[in-house]
């Protein structure tokens, strides 16, 4: 088959400098949409992948199994399972059992109106059972002191960008005045979306008398070994999860958001790619003749509808990169608050790949059905088009 050479693509482009940067900012539109969609998901299962230990169990009160904040755990149990399940982990003397009161509660700056967010009271063991959380900045909150350590998507949602400028910065917690006295990160995970404080500040703040929860991390204990525990403790009223198996439900009672997502931009994009057709078989069929001219030069319907694709694709191709490379700078890592927290949107490879993908098939369908449109006409009324 004789093939119509690449160069007659790439001089097409520029015949019409309107139509080319339609086409060019429509397909970027679209591409910034899947990147954000995609993003979002990508985002919100990598927060709760990443935020559970598969030495971890959590014991927290029974009937309380999707919601840690719903929970009531006596303040003594941390003792109790210390002393009673051998097997966990100790460093320097220290049980990895970690106390925790998790509150959502507003949180506003002096003077301003407040925004719902998680805040997590825990005591310093708390640091070796979710050994992931590092502090970045600052030092950890201290008892009695009214402290934060404020997550790094947090501290990014409040405006400070480096999120260390949010340290010494006083904020209102249930009219209480907190300072922020350091920044956490935690791979990704959700407590990168909370704010720490000292147990007891929070326990006086929200005027509670039990804790949300106890966190132990295993040794050589076995998850059978805390079950029993919890089990045959029925004064204590506790359920044991593996930290893991928490996330994941939380996962995936998320999951219909994150199909809402999905499907809203779906609609969208196949919204943008039927404009785009009549756009590309408006600009096809105003060059009918020229279309004709070529098959009495000896170019065959395939190699005039190669051309075009080859066409609607270099266009297409120059709005993806162009969208792809806004994404990566604009979109990725940008805070998105939800009810327990905070995540960020995750542009990484895969989501490139999603982008890259919507890019190529938008140059195709674009094409091919106003090139067929164009190309079923007879060659004699082809090149008696426009007269």
């Amino acid at each position: 088959m004789r093939i119509l050479p690449f160069e007659y693509a790439v001089r097409n482009l520029g015949r019409s400098p309107a139509r080319l940067l339609l086409t060019v900012g429509g397909s970027a539109l679209v591409v910034l949409l899947v990147l954000t969609a995609t993003g979002f998901v990508n985002g919100m299962q990598a927060a709760f992948v990443t935020s559970g230990r598969d030495a971890n169990i959590i014991l927290m009160g029974s009937g309380s199994e999707e919601s840690i904040e719903r929970s009531e755990v006596s303040m003594q149990t941390s003792g109790i399972v210390a002393a009673s399940v051998p097997g966990l982990i100790k460093r320097a003397g220290i049980d990895a059992v970690s106390p925790e009161a998790h509150v959502a509660i507003p949180i506003k700056g002096i003077g301003e109106e407040g925004t719902m967010s998680v805040i997590r009271g825990v005591e310093p063991p708390a640091f070796l059972v979710h050994d992931e959380v590092r502090v970045i900045a600052g030092r950890p909150p201290r008892s009695g002191g009214n402290e934060l350590l404020l997550g790094r998507l947090v501290a990014r949602s409040m405006g400070f960008d480096p999120p260390e400028l949010a340290i010494g910065t006083m904020l209102e917690i249930d009219e209480d005045p907190y300072e922020v006295v350091g920044v956490l990160e935690a791979e990704g995970g959700v407590a990168e979306g909370e704010l720490w404080t000292s147990l007891t500040d929070l326990m006086a703040t929200s005027q509670r008398d039990s804790i949300s929860c106890v966190v132990v991390s295993m040794d050589d204990a076995k998850p059978a070994d805390i079950e029993a525990f919890a089990a045959t403790r029925l004064d204590l009223e506790l359920i044991a999860m593996p930290e893991v198996d928490y996330y994941a439900k939380l996962s995936a009672f998320f999951r219909p958001i994150a199909l809402m997502v999905l499907v809203t931009a779906a609609l969208i994009a196949i919204g943008a790619v039927l404009g785009g057709l009549n756009t590309t078989y408006a600009a096809f069929a105003s060059r009918v003749r020229e279309i004709g001219t070529l098959q009495t030069l000896g170019y065959s319907r395939q190699a005039i509808a190669l051309s075009l694709i080859q066409e609607s694709l270099l266009a297409a191709a120059i709005g993806t990169l162009i969208a792809c490379g806004l994404g990566a700078w604009l979109l990725d890592e940008v805070v998105v608050q939800f009810s327990m927290g905070a995540f960020g949107l995750r542009i990484d490879a895969a989501v490139i790949a999603w982008g890259l993908g919507t890019g190529l098939v938008l140059g195709v369908i674009g094409a091919i059905l106003p090139a067929w449109r164009c190309l079923r006409l007879p060659i004699a009324e082809s090149l008696k088009a426009g007269e």
